[in-house]
């Protein structure tokens, strides 16, 4: 990174711990805090309520860092895509989703993902290693800077959502996740309210309870299939926390969730998952869950062997849902002509897993699941 220390890794009771070592008190610590994330400062020196014997002793000994954009691209409708480079040959994405009343950031925890869902791009590039918490809040406090810095902006464009969605299972990420949630939450930096951050996963149900425990936020689930067989197949982590620690998992978190649901996210595959019957076993599925469904169309990628639902089949899929009194939207696919839609997130990833494409075996199990 080029500095020993990187600032952005520290949520407030990190940073007050490291000025404390330095001698410095925790009020000076604060104020770091605000310059850095409410105004989106890197240079000390601007830092103008701050001693200069400090500014010039952090300005030898620190550094604020976030990752390097390389590339920030802006789709047809508006959507836009920035590409983060995090070192030894690996980049991140992220994508910024501007609508009348808010706009969402989606952001990455990982560079790559091991959890190798079937429907995923992110997943087809293998894994290299966790993103720290200063690449994680480095997305939002570089995305922030560059929105600020448009002429005329306004404010409502600038990021009130964000979305842990991006590269990545997060909870896999823990430590330098909640690190970086903290951020987004303290009124020091982000000042994000607990509803307006979501966590998605695709299953880690002991992490679902710590995340609980150490830092509630929204949370949404990859659910992907109402039954153990097919869900194993699409997405493996299931074979090692099957659907009914999944779903025990969620009754617990929504003890202590800001919000009194659980968002499933379910991609609707052409005749995989997306019968008539699986709307139904997926109400059984979920029946003691408070949730609501997010029914999200497949965004096809290089190699991939699926296809989206067709428009009519997606509509009765959600009607049985509907009629049933859950309440269920369908995701709008925005960013497509730039690859930043849900699933298509790549980036460039130096995979330590040697994963060459799906192992045969699991498309095959996919096609034995539909068969039965």
């Amino acid at each position: 990174m080029g500095v020993a220390v990187n600032l952005l890794d520290f949520d407030a009771a990190g940073l007050m711990a490291y000025f404390a070592g330095l001698g410095e008190k925790p009020f000076h610590a604060r104020q770091v805090l605000r310059w850095m994330h409410r105004c989106g400062q890197d240079d000390f020196g601007a830092m103008s309520d701050i001693a200069r014997s400090l500014r010039e002793k952090l300005g030898t000994m620190t550094g604020i860092v976030p990752p390097a954009v390389v590339s920030d691209r802006l789709s047809d409708d508006d959507t836009r895509k920035f590409v983060f480079d995090v070192g030894g040959g690996n980049a991140v994405e992220a994508v910024f989703i501007p609508e009348e009343q808010r706009g969402t950031l989606c952001v990455s925890t990982q560079a790559g993902c091991a959890l190798d869902c079937a429907f995923c791009s992110t997943g087809k590039q293998g894994f290299n290693r966790n993103l720290t918490a200063g690449e994680i809040i480095g997305q939002l406090w570089q995305v922030n800077r560059v929105l600020g810095a448009g002429a005329g902006l306004a404010a409502e464009r600038r990021v009130s959502n964000v979305v842990l969605m991006g590269m990545g299972e997060p909870l896999a990420n823990f430590e330098n996740l909640a690190t970086a949630l903290r951020l987004m939450l303290d009124d020091n930096a982000y000042g994000l309210s607990r509803r307006r951050v979501t966590v998605s996963t695709c299953g880690l149900a002991p992490m679902i309870d710590r995340l609980r425990d150490e830092c509630p936020v929204a949370l949404a689930v990859s659910l992907h299939a109402p039954d153990d067989a097919l869900r194993d197949a699409l997405v493996p982590i299931n074979r090692k926390y099957p659907l009914r620690e999944l779903m025990a998992a969620c009754r617990r978190y929504l003890r202590r969730a800001p919000r009194d649901f659980v968002t499933f996210e379910y991609v609707m595959l052409a005749g995989v998952n997306d019968s008539e019957d699986h709307a139904r076993r997926l109400l059984d599925l979920t029946g003691d869950v408070p949730c609501k469904f997010n029914l999200i169309p497949f965004n096809p990628f290089p190699g991939s062997p699926f296809r989206r639902s067709s428009p009519p089949r997606l509509r009765r899929f959600a009607e049985i849902l509907i009629d049933a009194g859950v309440v269920t939207t369908t995701r709008k696919t925005r960013g497509g002509d730039i690859d930043a839609a849900c699933g298509q997130l790549a980036g460039r990833v130096r995979d330590k897993t040697r994963r060459s494409g799906r192992p045969p075996s699991a498309i095959t199990a996919i096609h034995e699941v539909r068969s039965l």
